[in-house]
């Protein structure tokens, strides 16, 4: 919200010499945001000065300009030569000069200059150039904004370009703040300061009249709030749309950030900044007989005041006439009614909407708009006649118009429910000792009228609170609680850390979580989270191991339409971030990412059209119901590598990426994990043929357990993701992982006795995967085996068609004593005894 400081002052006593950041800093005590200052960025001489006389003189680029002389005061230099391109003032128009000097927004300094064939001391300025609007085609001509200043005249301060907005952030809990009344307000309660309400006036002559009262037709109002509950009109007739707004409303305007729009239109502008109550006037010659206030019907079309045809909503709010809609109600008028030059007759409405109607509207026809950004937050129920009021006033003072006794009021009796505030309770969740006085005393300043009420069961002596009417957000005790620590100074509250309770903390599979994502950092991936969204045809591909279709979740309202549904592999997304690094120059990655997908179930169907209301604890059934509609979720890790592990470099060729790199992070996330992780020749449809594994864990019982995956991504599949070259994937099922390690993960004791090393070349047949040898000589050899490693697949001359050699190195140690080579050979030949009775293994010579 943007606060020009003269505005200000009107309403609040606000110091001759308090500062911008002086404002700032009462606002930001009672708990604003400072975001900017706004000026005009205008230094002068600036002034106002008088045309004596010009000639026209036509230049060869076929323009045409006036050589001027013009009067600007003895003191500011008397008459002085001007070129201007502007053809729109006559001989003794008085008009605004910058003088030599002088700077303007941009900033534009201005300096005497020769420019065709004259030197220009000076510059007469248009509205556009002074920062006071968009026009730029013609010089400001003062007489038409009303202004006969003596020549010599200070124009910065006759046009209040001397003024300055500050701009405070507003939380979308304080509506109120939306204006200059709220904000006067505030800044009062900061500072102690003197608060002239302008919305203070005798109710009486707040009456509108009658005979336009309107209609509420609202026949299916949403979570029973009816869509209007006071709609006050008032009728100015003989308004003249061509006199000029005045240089200070333009001024404030502008500063608040709102453009000058023409006096009827600047008027109502002006008020809604005022008092918060956003307020439309109608050319009341154009409207066809009584106003109604009713839902759209659906598919029902309406022009708005931008232009824009708009295909309405059921749950849409309409100001209807005899002739259809002619507002969208709370968010934009309707271009069939609305103000013009040729307007006469005013009517204008000032009323209150259904705040999650008007936000639903806003956003379902992506039309935010001054207007709905104070409804939606909910406006003072009680202002509505006095801003109707106001605009009438300055309409016939400004516009020439005349107030009738036509108009109407629609309106509903506020009722505001009280709060029991008990006594201490303030005192105990904020953490300081106010005085029951403070604690009453800070409610009675924001508005609130407090009732004492006796003992009651327990909770001893307190008050009972009425918020004010502009404070819908006032809506429980604790609520109350924060504004007294606010009108007291959030300052007072003491920093003491609270002692967390024992027993808190990561759960171990949260902390399982951690660490492989930080062993895979510390490996040297990076981690890449990408967006859950992607198509059916990948979540087929990738979300099984035959590429079959798949049942999957797809969104009603999905960001991109391209990718409707919910991931169940989180390959699509790292091919995706793969691609849009290499497009960028970044050819060598190594990625992954930790993450959830969605596995629907086989004629399951999730998802509800059943939203429970806001505000109303839901029922143990309806979030049964919730959950039930929410598919399965598991959560996998997934890395893909491409490009060049190491690059060229003297004496050393480019090394690419492979299964070697791939088959690292496996274990980089076993060990992480806490588990051992095996690999077995398998298939996928996403998958080269013959490079790809499927990743086992094998229980202390010996069953096994398939985790994920690992392998080349097929060539096709490479491809059609626009990879240039090789890349490799793993995906692992990071929470089944974490579930298998079982207990906490104890680092073993390292022995201070030396290793015994033996090799052993088996026979097998050749479609026996080597994991399962190397297992079965880990089962035999027993604890004295500290680590056994596959080192040689051998096929060729010596070993038998269809079978294969496997060479292992084998280290022994014990942690007692030093082992003999005859402990290492038995544990060996035991080892090798398992994988013969198992595999029919043999020993090669």
């Amino acid at each position: 919200m943007r606060v020009p400081l003269s505005w200000l002052r009107e309403y609040v006593d606000v110091a001759e010499t308090a500062t911008p950041d002086d404002v700032f800093a009462a606002l930001v005590s009672v708990g604003f945001e400072e975001e900017e200052l706004h000026g005009f960025d205008i230094s002068g001489p600036v002034v106002v000065g008088q045309v004596l006389s010009f000639e026209e003189e036509p230049q060869s680029n076929g323009k045409t300009i006036r050589w001027c002389q013009v009067d600007v005061a003895e003191a500011n230099g008397g008459v002085r030569g001007i070129v201007c391109g502007a053809s729109n003032f006559a001989v003794g128009d008085k008009v605004v000069v910058t003088l030599p000097g002088a700077v303007l927004p941009g900033p534009f300094p201005i300096a005497a200059r020769k420019t065709y064939g004259h030197v220009s001391d000076g510059m007469i300025a248009s509205a556009r150039e002074l920062g006071l609007g968009d026009e730029h085609n013609g010089i400001l001509i003062l007489s038409e904004l009303g202004i006969d200043a003596p020549v010599g005249t200070d124009a910065i301060a006759l046009l209040g370009l001397d003024d300055v907005a500050v701009d405070v952030n507003v939380t979308p809990d304080r509506g109120y703040a939306f204006s200059l009344r709220g904000i006067a307000r505030e800044y009062a309660h900061a500072t102690g300061a003197d608060f002239r309400d302008p919305a203070d006036r005798d109710f009486a002559e707040l009456q509108p009249g009658t005979g336009r009262t309107a209609i509420v037709e609202d026949g299916a109002p949403i979570r029973g709030a009816v869509g209007a509950t006071e709609f006050v009109t008032r009728v100015v007739r003989g308004v003249d749309p061509s006199r000029p707004t005045p240089p200070w409303m333009i001024a404030r305007l502008t500063l608040a950030g709102m453009r000058s729009l023409g006096v009827l239109i600047d008027i109502t502008n002006y008020v809604m900044l005022e008092l918060g109550n956003p307020v439309h006037g109608y050319d009341l010659d154009k409207l066809d007989g009584n106003i109604v206030i009713r839902r759209a019907a659906q598919g029902e079309k309406m022009v708005t005041l931008d232009g824009q045809e708009r295909i309405l909503h059921a749950e849409d709010l309409l100001i209807t006439d005899g002739s259809g809609p002619i507002g969208l109600a709370g968010v934009m008028g309707g271009g069939t009614t609305e103000m013009s030059g040729t307007t006469r007759n005013v009517l204008i409405e000032a009323a209150t909407f259904d705040p999650i109607t008007i936000a639903r509207s806003a956003r379902r026809h992506k039309l935010p708009s001054e207007a709905s950004k104070r409804f939606e937050r909910g406006v003072d129920p009680l202002i509505p006649f006095a801003a109707a009021r106001r605009v009438a006033d300055l309409m016939v003072d400004l516009a020439g118009g005349t107030l009738t006794e036509e108009g109407g009021a629609l309106f509903a009796e506020v009722f505001i429910e009280g709060i029991d505030l008990p006594a201490g309770f303030v005192q105990g969740l904020i953490g300081v000792d106010y005085t029951d006085a403070e604690v009453t005393g800070a409610l009675e300043t924001i508005g609130a009228e407090v009732t004492a009420v006796g003992p009651s069961a327990g909770s001893g002596t307190g008050w009972n609170v009425i918020p004010p009417s502009w404070r819908p957000d006032l809506t429980d005790k604790w609520s109350l609680a924060e504004e007294v620590a606010r009108i007291h100074g959030l300052d007072r509250i003491p920093s003491v850390l609270p002692t967390p309770p024992s027993g808190r903390g990561l759960t171990d599979l949260q902390q399982g979580r951690r660490r492989v994502a930080n062993a895979l950092a510390a490996a040297g991936l990076v981690e890449t989270p990408a967006f859950p969204f992607t198509t059916q045809e990948q979540n087929d591909l990738h979300g099984s191991a035959s590429g079959e279709s798949l049942p999957g979740v797809r969104l009603a309202n999905p960001l991109d339409g391209q990718a409707p549904f919910l991931r169940r592999s989180l390959l699509p997304g790292l091919l995706q971030i793969a691609h849009r690094n290499i497009a960028r120059g970044l050819v060598d990655l190594a990625i992954f990412e930790t993450g959830v997908v969605f596995l629907p179930e086989p004629g399951v169907v999730y998802g509800t059209d059943e939203v429970p209301p806001l505000g109303v604890k839901p029922s143990d059934e309806t979030l049964a119901a919730l959950d039930a509609s929410i598919p399965p979720q598991a959560r996998l890790v997934a890395a893909l590598f491409t490009g060049h592990v190491t690059p060229r470099q003297p004496g050393r060729a480019a090394e690419e990426y492979g299964l070697s790199e791939a088959l690292d992070a496996v274990r980089v996330i076993a060990d992480a994990a806490g588990v051992e992780i095996d690999v077995v020749q398998g298939r996928r449809a996403a998958l080269h043929p013959g490079r790809t594994g499927v990743l086992q864990v094998r229980d202390a019982t010996g069953s096994v357990t398939e985790v994920g995956y690992v392998g080349e991504l097929h060539p096709q599949v490479s491809a059609d993701a626009d990879l240039p070259g090789r890349a490799v994937v793993l995906e692992l099922d990071l929470d089944g992982v974490l579930a298998l390690a079982g207990e906490r993960v104890v680092a073993a004791s390292l022995s201070t006795y030396p290793a015994a090393t033996q090799d052993v070349s088996l026979v097998v047949d050749a479609g026996i995967p080597a994991a399962e040898v190397s297992a079965a000589l880990s089962e035999g050899a027993g604890a004295l085996l500290e680590s056994v490693r596959l080192v040689d697949d051998y096929r060729g001359e010596g070993v038998a068609d269809g079978a294969k050699s496997l060479s292992f190195a084998l280290r022994f140690r014990a942690d007692d004593r030093t082992l003999t080579a005859a402990e290492a050979t038995e544990a060996k030949l035991a080892g090798v005894a398992v994988a013969t009775e198992r595999f029919g293994a043999q020993i090669r010579d």
